[in-house]
Formats: structure tokens, sequence, C-alpha cells
């Protein structure tokens, strides 16, 4: 019956060491200089401009109840932009997202933020913000 314990602390052990390496990837990539993006997203970034990118995809859930606010902010701020993880694989793979709900902030060139799963709208005004 011991052997029950140990396998179920070996299970929750991997979730929790899979979730502290997330963690880390998403921080080391802060400060990051940005390179290899296309399209009207690359051009903005090139020149230097703050941008937010929210990377969704369709079949997300999380990313069902936070694409509407991204869609009102997108449309009182030209800085905003929303990705398709499914239909611009370019920029999700430049920017190393791997998961959506992504939101990403850029400014000067270089990664300030990067924050995975669904935020609301305060933090995202204030992330836009600051």
């Amino acid at each position: 019956m011991s052997w029950i314990y140990y396998f179920v602390g070996a299970i929750v052990g991997f979730f929790l060491l899979m979730q502290i390496i997330a963690v880390l990837s998403n921080r080391l990539k802060k400060g990051r200089e940005v390179t290899g993006i296309t399209g009207k997203v690359g051009q903005k970034v090139e020149a230097g401009e703050r941008l937010l990118l929210y990377f969704y995809s369709q079949s997300c859930s999380a990313c069902r109840s936070m694409t509407p606010i991204v869609e009102k902010m997108q449309n009182k701020h030209n800085n905003v932009f929303k990705v398709d993880v499914m239909q611009d694989r370019n920029t999700p793979h430049a920017l190393g997202i791997m998961g959506t709900p992504t939101t990403v902030l850029i400014d000067q060139k270089r990664i300030v933020a990067f924050h995975m799963g669904a935020k609301n709208a305060t933090f995202l005004q204030k992330l836009l913000q600051n």
C-alpha cells in the first residue's frame, strides 16, 4: 500500500516541477531582444514601439473569455494586437510562446513582460500603462 503513496507523490512532484520550469522559462524571456517577426507587428517592433501582443487559439476555452477584453482594448489603443497561433505560426515561434492565452509586452525591441494564462481587463490595462 505504501508504494501508492510514492507513486502519487511522484506524479504530484512531476507536475510541480513542470510548473516551476514554465515560470522560470517565462522569467528568462524578459529583457530578450525581439527579432524575426514579420508583417505589421514586425514593423512596429522594429520601430521600437510599445506593443501588447495577445496570443490565442480558437480551441482555447480560457481564450474565449479573454478575447472580448482584448478586442475592446484594440478599439481604444493602436498598439494592442491579437495573434491567432493557428494562423500566424512565425510570431509565436519567434517569441517562444508555449501555450495560449499568453500576453507579451514589448518595448524598444525587448520583451518587458511575459504572462501565460487568462488575465482580466484591469491587469491588461495596468500592463499597457506601466
